[in-house]
């Protein structure tokens, strides 16, 4: 199984996004992703944005792992 981490954009330079999730702030590979901006939401799995989400997504994703 894959595990996903679901997290906002606070900035972008260079090919690299920091990122913020619960709190918690990164930097993360974002060169798979096109038009990426602060404040989007991705899905980051081993240091790299692989997908751009949704809002409601974030807060769905953040549901579930409440319930873990």
């Amino acid at each position: 199984m894959c595990v996903g981490l679901s997290a906002r954009v606070v900035g972008v330079k260079d090919g690299m996004a920091l990122v913020d999730a619960s709190g918690a702030k990164r930097e993360v590979s974002a060169e798979l992703l096109d038009e990426l901006e602060p404040g989007d939401y991705v899905m980051v799995h081993a240091g790299i944005a692989i997908a751009k989400i949704s809002g409601d997504d974030d807060a769905e994703a953040e549901n579930i792992i409440g319930l873990l």
